[in-house]
């Protein structure tokens, strides 16, 4: 429409109507305003870094290793290699074995009542049919298919010291030996648990330096040697505290819960609580290797450890 100064006007709210877009409507306001945050924690992230540089190291840790998707990977494998397990030591492991680990699974939850029949009927003497159903080269693909559980671990560990693949290759029966030895740990967690008889205060303490123990060789053998021993130990003494704390509040929390979940919604209820606290744990170990690790990089344990100046490999990308 054309105005009698002959100048053109265009229709209400048009370009050429004159009326400016509000501030916030329009994508270059946003881009300012995200670009001035993004200086502001840039400048504060260097403040912490110099004036924290452990808390800042660690925080910047936990991002690379994306602790929760880690965690959770874990968690699943875990999850998903313990129920076909629990049938192949059901149709071969001898009766004494088949006790132990009803024992050591008891144990570390608290287990009794209900809980604690579901676990001995897991365990119940198999019969002719579960031995053929499952047969040898069954038990031998459950063996392999629970290697995930190394490889994910694997994984954790090299994130946690930002080493490249190439940094730290590991040959496929580290992996098994892995497996082989955290089972055998699961079978003597009874006896542990129980300080041989003697009582929990004893147990404790022994839980406590097996934790630590099981760890540290842990990271030595699934990352190949990539880093030496004594670098290794502060993160395996800080995963043995935290696993072991959860190890005494699942005495009182997880009898609870599994009871209640069992009553309220069956099988499928035990489920997402066994899960739910197998997440909460590898939290606990994701959190621990990789505190472990940038703690011994930082001057002062680095001198007493031997730790490189840095990452014997390139940070690994996700």
């Amino acid at each position: 429409m054309e105005t009698s100064s002959g100048r053109q006007e265009g229709p209400a709210g048009g370009p050429g109507s004159g009326r400016r877009v509000p501030a916030p409507l329009r994508a270059a306001w946003w881009r300012a305003v995200f670009g001035a945050w993004a200086v502001r924690l840039r400048a504060v992230h260097a403040r912490l870094e110099e004036r924290l540089p452990v808390v800042t190291g660690i925080v910047d840790r936990l991002i690379a290793v994306n602790i929760f998707d880690s965690a959770t990977r874990i968690a699943a494998q875990c999850f998903l290699t313990a129920v076909p397990l629990l049938f192949v030591l059901g149709a071969y492991a001898p009766e004494a074995v088949q006790e132990q680990v009803i024992t050591s699974v008891s144990a570390v939850f608290g287990l009794s009542g209900q809980t604690k029949a579901q676990v001995e009927q897991a365990f119940a003497p198999p019969n002719e049919e579960l031995r053929q159903a499952t047969g040898l080269i069954g038990a031998l693909m459950v063996l392999l298919s629970a290697t995930a559980v190394s490889r994910a671990v694997q994984r954790l560990c090299r994130r946690a010291w930002l080493l490249s693949r190439a940094g730290a290759r590991v040959a496929p029966w580290r992996w098994l030996a892995w497996i082989a030895l955290w089972l055998g740990a699961l079978v003597v967690q009874g006896l542990l648990h129980n300080g041989f008889g003697l009582g929990v205060a004893l147990g404790f303490p022994v839980i406590l330096l097996m934790q630590a123990v099981m760890w540290w060789w842990t990271q030595h053998l699934l990352l190949g040697g990539a880093v030496r021993w004594a670098p290794l130990l502060p993160g395996a003494v800080i995963t043995a505290v935290a696993v072991s704390c959860l190890s005494v509040t699942a005495n009182f929390y997880m009898p609870r819960a599994l009871d209640r979940a069992l009553t309220d919604y069956g099988s499928a209820g035990s489920v997402f609580v066994l899960l739910s606290w197998l997440i909460v744990v590898c939290v606990a170990v994701a959190v621990g290797l990789s505190v472990g690790a940038v703690l011994s990089q930082e001057p002062f344990l680095r001198r007493r450890l031997g730790t490189p100046r840095s990452p014997p490999g390139k940070r690994e990308h996700p």
